[in-house]
Parts: structure tokens; C-alpha cells; sequence
């Protein structure tokens, strides 16, 4: 996945996570504030009506129900008598239940007859405490306010009725609309908060953006800084480490260039004088038999050296060659038999080829395979000497694969990280060479789009994997399996012809 889509959705998951965010707020605060008007427009309707109602009580056991209107021992028959709950109905008390202290109690219609058993201890011990006290309960799933008191000093106690129909339902209906407006608040809410989130995190996307597409290599990318809010200081900084860092990589560039122009010219300048001393040199080899032993010695060792540098020039011009080169890889048909065996009699004579019977010919780039095979070669020579040194070659999945193995004393396991970087060098059992081999058969292999590996071999030594991509391969006469090549020929083992 690329930067830019890990930034889609980590600011996705992140507005997602906003819009949530407010949309519960939006929720909570649409919650209370209904729960809270309906709470309060509820405890106003029924204060109304208990206040109304114990009104209507005290008024009828004081003044209605008087001792002059009802006797202190009066039982039912008593009470049925005065006619007072026809004035107590008339006075807009929805229905009576009378408890005697002795006797039958009354009721004002069939569907209190019952109200007895509807009626709780609490309100009836408050009665009994001569006090007025009140209960909502439901009568025939009819909702009632019931309002009781004693008159005094001994009763009978009295239960009037008044119906909270009208209340309870406009209390149902008032909990349905806040229910309908809740959600459309909650609805409203979301839209709101993604068009917030989306104006919010607009210039966090931006920003996401363009740091992807600064992650792919573009420095010039800016944001652009609209407000002066953390947001337009985000983007100020942005573009501040963006300008910083283009800086710094010009410079980097600039610096690699002229530290390639200066290998180049190095290069260049010591070739002249270098061909000069190698010709001298191999004049002065020519005439060692005429010198004493000591200037003798003195001349081997200034011969090695002129050969080591020129390794070394000839090392520091290809890698300055392929530091400036950019082309595509020139591919061209090579027989891959033929090739190998002419490569390791060049480099290295005692190495063994064990060739895979079906390679024939393949695409390749020829002078970037041969010297990634020539320098792995050089250094199992030189790194290896008198070790057997064995190269395989196969073409599989479309790639050919070649590997050269030596059984010489091999890296730290610690070195192999690092075995393929520009003069690098590890103890002293590897002493030699330019430091430069390993890492320009890296280049040419990368050159031609293929890879090269290292690891340890088994039981020692080295084992370097090179796998580059090749056309199909077309399969030749006759090649030979397994084969040693020397100096003065080739020598055979285990030949085997393809049809």
C-alpha cells in the first residue's frame, strides 16, 4: 500500500472517530435536555393536579364534611344519609372510597369496590397520622391521583379519586415529540459533524498528501497556509522542513556529484602516467635475471605495486562509469556454456563449472555479467587461494542463476552485511585487493536488473548467488555437464549431449 492510501486510512479512521465523537455529544445533550423538560413539565402537570386535588380534599373534610354535616361516629348508612358524596361528585372529585372504623366502607362507584386492596400501607399509615398524603395508581388501567385524609379526630378516612388520564397522556405525547425531535437533533448532528470533520481534517488530508508524495521523491511539494489557527502553523512548518530538507538533499546530490567528478578525474589523470610506469615496469620484469638479489627483490615488489595500482584505476574508472551511467542494460545473446568457460580460464583456471545440461543461449547484458563473474572470481582467487572454487549456472522461473562457491577461510558472520560495500575490507585473512570488486559486481548486477547475495558456505568460505532475468533460453547441441578449465584446454568429466 502506498503512503499516501496508509494516510486515506489513518484520517479516515480519525474522522470517523470525530464524527462519532460529536454525533454522542450531539446524542448525550439531546438526551438530557428532553429527559430534563420532560421531568420538569411532568412534575408541573401533577403538581398542578395533586395541589388542585388536596384542595378539593381539605375543603370537603373541613367544611363539607362537618360535624354538623356528618356525626363523629357515623358508619355507612350515616354517610349514604347526607348525601355528601353527591356534593363532594359535584364539586369535581372523580370518585369516593370511605373507610368507618367499624362496617362496611363505601365507594361511589362499582369500579372502587376494590380500591382497598389497591391502596398502599405508606398512604395509609399517612392517614392514619391524620395528615393528607397522595398516590398515583391505576384503577381498571385507568391512571388516578388519589388523595386521602382523616377527619379529624377519628375519621372515617376518605379517598378521593380524581383521573390523570389527560395528564399522563399529554405527558405520553410530550415523550414522543421530545423522542422525534431527540433523533432529528441526533440526525442533524451527524450531518453537522461530517460537514465539520470534512472542513476540519481538509487540510490534514492535504497534509497526508503531500507527505506521500514527498515520500516518493517529490521535495517540492508545499501546503498551502490559509489560517493562522494550529492548523495554518502545521502547514507553515510542513513547508518549512520540506524546504529544509530539498536543501539538504541538493546539497547531498551536489556533493555525490562532485565527489564522482573528482574520482572520474583522478581516474583519468593517473591513467596516463600509470601506463607509463605499467610498461616500465613490465620492461624492468623483463630484466630481473640481471639484477643482484637485493635490487631484484626491491623490483618484484615495485612491479606488485604498479599492478595493484593499476587495479585500483582501473576499479575507481568503473565505478566512476557506472556512478554516471543511466542507460538501459544492452541485451545480447550469450551461450551461457561457452561464456562461463571463457570467463574462468581468464580469471580463474582451477575452478569447476557444473552447468545445468538445458541452458543454451540467453538475453543478457554480456560485460555486466562478466564482470560480476570475473570480480567474484578475482576474489576467490585472491581471498581464497589454493581453495577448490566451484561455479554452478542454471535458468529457472526465468532467471539465470550462478553461483560461485570457495572453500576458502570466508567473513565474520558480523561482515556479511556489509561484504558488498566501496572499500571495505574485513581482518587480516582478507587482505588484498581494491575493496572495490564486490561492490561494482553488485552494481553491474543491479545494472542488469538482477541481485547478488552473499552467505557462508558449508562447512567454510564464501558463497556468492547472482540471479538475473534472461529470455527463454534456447537450447544448444551439445554442452557439457560438469567441466574443469585449464590454461592449455579443457578438460571433461561426465559429458552428456542434448538432442
Amino acid at each position: 500500500m502506498s503512503a499516501t492510501g496508509r494516510a486515506a486510512d489513518v484520517f479516515g479512521s480519525f474522522r470517523a472517530r470525530l464524527i462519532a465523537t460529536v454525533i454522542t455529544l450531539v446524542a448525550v445533550t439531546a438526551g438530557l435536555v428532553a429527559i430534563s423538560s420532560y421531568v420538569l413539565v411532568r412534575n408541573s402537570l401533577r403538581g398542578q393536579l395533586v395541589d388542585d386535588a388536596v384542595a378539593r380534599a381539605e375543603f370537603n373534610l373541613t367544611v363539607l364534611a362537618s360535624a354538623e354535616q356528618l356525626p363523629q361516629d357515623a358508619d355507612r348508612a350515616a354517610f349514604e344519609a347526607s348525601r355528601l358524596a353527591d356534593r363532594f361528585l359535584l364539586r369535581g372529585t372523580g370518585g369516593i372510597y370511605v373507610e368507618f372504623p367499624d362496617g362496611e366502607p363505601f365507594s361511589s362507584s362499582p369500579r372502587l369496590r376494590g380500591a382497598g386492596d389497591l391502596l398502599s400501607t405508606e398512604l395509609r399509615d399517612i392517614v392514619a397520622g391524620s395528615s393528607y398524603g397522595y398516590e398515583f395508581l391505576a384503577v381498571d388501567d385507568e391512571p388516578n391521583l388519589v388523595v386521602a385524609g382523616r377527619r379529624p379526630p377519628a375519621g372515617p378516612d376518605f379517598y378521593f379519586f380524581d383521573s390523570a388520564a389527560d395528564v399522563e397522556s399529554a405527558l405520553d405525547q410530550l415523550a414522543r415529540v421530545l423522542a422525534i425531535a431527540g433523533a432529528g437533533i441526533v440526525v442533524l448532528g451527524a450531518l453537522g459533524a461530517g460537514l465539520i470533520a470534512r472542513r476540519v481534517l481538509r487540510p490534514v488530508a492535504v497534509a497526508g498528501e503531500a507527505a506521500g508524495v514527498m515520500a516518493a521523491g517529490d521535495l517540492s511539494v508545499r501546503l498551502p497556509a490559509e489560517t493562522n489557527d494550529e492548523l495554518g502553523r502545521l502547514a507553515i512548518a510542513f513547508n518549512q522542513m520540506a524546504a529544509s530538507l530539498q536543501q539538504q538533499v541538493d546539497a547531498l546530490v551536489e556533493a555525490r556529484e562532485r565527489e564522482q567528478r573528482f574520482v572520474a578525474d583522478v581516474s583519468h589523470e593517473l591513467r596516463t602516467p600509470l601506463t607509463a610506469l605499467v610498461n616500465e615496469a613490465a620492461r624492468l620484469r623483463g630484466r630481473f635475471d640481471e639484477l643482484p638479489d637485493t635490487d631484484r627483490r626491491v623490483g618484484e615488489m615495485l612491479v606488485a605495486d604498479v599492478g595493484r595500482l593499476s587495479d585500483l584505476v582501473e576499479d575507481l574508472l568503473e565505478v566512476s562509469r557506472l556512478d554516471s551511467s543511466s542507460g538501459a542494460p544492452d541485451l545480447l545473446p550469450v551461450d551461457v556454456a561457452r561464456f562461463l568457460e571463457a570467463v574462468i580460464a581468464d580469471r580463474h583456471p582451477d575452478a569447476t563449472l557444473h552447468i545445468d545440461h538445458a541452458i543454451g543461449s540467453v538475453a543478457t547484458d554480456r560485460r555486466s555479467l562478466e564482470r560480476v563473474v570475473g570480480n567474484l572470481l578475482d576474489n576467490a582467487r585472491t581471498h581464497a587461494p589454493g581453495s577448490p572454487v566451484v561455479v554452478t549456472a542454471a535458468v529457472a522461473g526465468g532467471e539465470l542463476q550462478i553461483a560461485v562457491a570457495d572453500q576458502g577461510p570466508g567473513v565474520p558472520v558480523e561482515a556479511l552485511p556489509r561484504i558488498f560495500d566501496r572499500f571495505y575490507k574485513t581482518d587480516s585473512a582478507r587482505q588484498g585487493g581494491s575493496g572495490l570488486g564486490l561492490a561494482i559486481a553488485r552494481e553491474h548486477a543491479r545494472r542488469a536488473g538482477g541481485e547478488l547475495t552473499a552467505r557462508l558456505g558449508t562447512p567454510a568460505g564464501l558463497v556468492f548467488e547472482l540471479r538475473l532475468p534472461v529470455t527463454e533460453s534456447l537450447h544448444s547441441g551439445d554442452v557439457a555437464e560438469n567441466r574443469r578449465v585449464h590454461d592449455g584446454g579443457e578438460e571433461t568429466s561426465h559429458p552428456r549431449s542434448t538432442p
